[in-house]
């Protein structure tokens, strides 16, 4: 619970600031999508299917449930700031990849690939390391960043060999099984090596705020 009325002031500015950030982004998701259908392209497998947008949408459900439980004074499960530091390790390789390896690739408008691939995971890991509302976590739990993208990776392997569709170039299925398993193999390392920086980032105190009280 907060300590006083400035720190009161304090978690209702960071709580509604993650929702209203979160709606955005699920409102830019929407409007993109509905960009896509209005020319055709109305399957939301695909869209959907890109890593990118897909953990955009998922983090934000994360943030707005940790917004809300922060504008309502109370303390956060532990299960979902561990979800708040897989999303953070998941967008630091959604833009590393983007602006470092492939610059300005992809069909989206340059505005809508601007706050999916630069502004939300800055904002993301900014929010994660500077408001000190989550208790360290257990170095031997980094594991939980991996399920999420192995589900999705095999869900586009499966799609790629059976129906064709792969959101991005590298995992297409000619490109042969040495290329997809070293790729793959390189995006798993990635997210652990993104998954070590947050979880180090759960160690730092924060310059607003501190963590009350956890619960599971």
């Amino acid at each position: 619970m907060p300590s006083s009325v400035a720190d009161r002031r304090v978690m209702l500015v960071i709580g509604w600031t993650r929702i209203l950030v979160a709606v955005a982004v699920v409102g830019v998701l929407l409007l993109t999508f509905a960009g896509r259908v209005a020319v055709g392209d109305d399957n939301p497998f695909d869209y959907f299917g890109y890593f990118t947008n897909q953990t955009s949408l998922l983090t934000s459900g994360v943030l707005i449930a940790t917004g809300a439980l922060t504008v309502s004074g109370r303390p956060v499960p532990r299960w979902l700031t561990s979800a708040r530091a897989v999303a953070v390790a998941c967008l630091i390789v959604v833009a590393a990849v983007y602006n470092v390896l492939v610059p300005g690739t992809g069909s989206a408008p340059a505005w809508v690939s601007a706050i999916l691939h630069v502004f939300f995971p800055l904002f993301v890991l900014v929010d994660w390391l500077i408001v000190g509302d989550r208790r360290p976590l257990s170095w031997g739990r980094l594991w939980i960043v991996l399920p999420y993208p192995l589900a999705w990776l095999t869900v586009v392997l499966i799609r790629g060999a059976t129906d064709g569709w792969v959101p991005y170039g590298f995992l297409l299925p000619e490109r042969g099984a040495v290329s997809l398993v070293g790729h793959s193999i390189g995006i798993l390392l990635a997210l652990v090596a993104a998954g070590a920086l947050a979880w180090a980032g759960s160690r730092a105190p924060g310059v607003v705020l501190r963590a009350g009280p956890a619960r599971d």
